[in-house]
């Protein structure tokens, strides 16, 4: 691999700067198991307001975040309806049902990223002993990239309402949505009873998720923290990261989205390759046509992509240099 490598197979994979770990070194730290780490209850707080809620919690990731959600809002024999690609079901090692014996009910995405409202009626179970209740929908706001409508969220909220479900949010690529429609985060979260943002996505931060809801939700949440292992000692170090992160990188996201649509365009010049897709930072794309294996010559100048025989995902991240699509088509030629 060459030095000056590019990394496009996630937005997973920045790493802190500087800046960033000068503010980790000199966190002030405590026992957050005590409570009395006072740069994640600033943490904490911090997101709650962002996102208009009452109340947040630090957890060590977002699959970790999710599980919460889910166990705190269902009980053993209960149903949440969930994406039959999306990260709570697919990509989360079945841990609502493992550890909480919470039956999912997947249903398959609309081609925009939502899931249809009629569909997701037709599924919710009648109050009857034969059934597991139907407690919880869950969306994902970005969902390959693909920002849910505002118009929709509301629409899946009176739903919600109509039969006295629960409503969460996987955000964690939730700051690119706000990015992409310019509006403030806390109006995409306003439908939703509880939200799980990552801060070690778009954000940049090494690691971290937060959960956030009412008082009530998360004070439950945290006890199921608690008992999946998730309870931290100091760690304010990790949670000043998180801090920096929201507080220098959410306005930056629109540079990675205009980052994918220069990939994209650049790509769309080299014969052979088909651009799918530009969703927010992603780029999705099909070498199926190029003459020349595109894996194997990105390797050889220090590109990665989550390349697939049919259809590769590039992701722009605030590590990715400016000449990037100008490597990319270099690599291909």
């Amino acid at each position: 691999m060459v030095s000056n490598s590019i990394d496009l197979r996630s937005d997973t994979v920045t790493r802190p700067g500087p800046e960033m770990r000068e503010a980790m070194a000199n966190a002030t730290v405590g026992d957050d198991v005590w409570g009395d780490d006072p740069t994640v209850q600033q943490l904490e707080a911090y997101t709650a307001s962002l996102l208009g809620k009452d109340a947040a919690l630090f957890v060590p990731s977002g699959t970790q975040s999710n599980l919460c959600g889910l166990l705190a809002h269902c009980e053993r024999g209960e149903e949440y309806i969930v994406g039959q690609n999306a990260h709570t079901y697919k990509y989360e090692a079945g841990g609502a049902a493992v550890l909480g014996s919470i039956q999912p009910q997947p249903i398959e995405f609309s081609a925009d990223g939502t899931l249809d409202l009629d569909l997701v009626r037709d599924k919710i179970k009648p109050d009857d002993e034969h059934f597991a209740r139907t407690k919880l929908l869950s969306l994902e706001n970005t969902t390959d990239g693909k920002v849910l409508p505002m118009a929709y969220l509301h629409e899946a909220r009176a739903l919600v309402d109509e039969f006295g479900l629960k409503f969460h949010l996987d955000g964690a690529r939730v700051w690119n949505a706000a990015a992409a429609l310019d509006v403030d985060v806390a109006a995409i979260a306003e439908p939703f009873d509880s939200v799980s943002v990552c801060l070690s996505k778009g954000l940049g931060a090494p690691m971290g998720s937060v959960l956030v809801g009412d008082a009530p939700f998360i004070s439950s949440a945290k006890r199921w923290r608690k008992m999946l292992g998730g309870g931290l000692r100091q760690a304010g170090i990790v949670a000043a990261a998180g801090i920096y992160a929201l507080d220098h990188h959410r306005k930056r996201l629109v540079d990675d989205h205009a980052m994918a649509e220069q990939i994209g365009a650049a790509l769309e010049t080299v014969p052979g390759v088909v651009v799918l897709a530009i969703n927010t930072n992603m780029v999705f794309c099909d070498f199926s046509g190029y003459d020349g294996d595109a894996a194997a010559r990105f390797e050889a100048s220090g590109i990665q992509g989550a390349i697939g025989a049919a259809t590769s995902r590039l992701v722009a991240h605030l590590d990715v240099p400016a000449d990037t699509p100008q490597r990319l088509v270099a690599a291909l030629s």
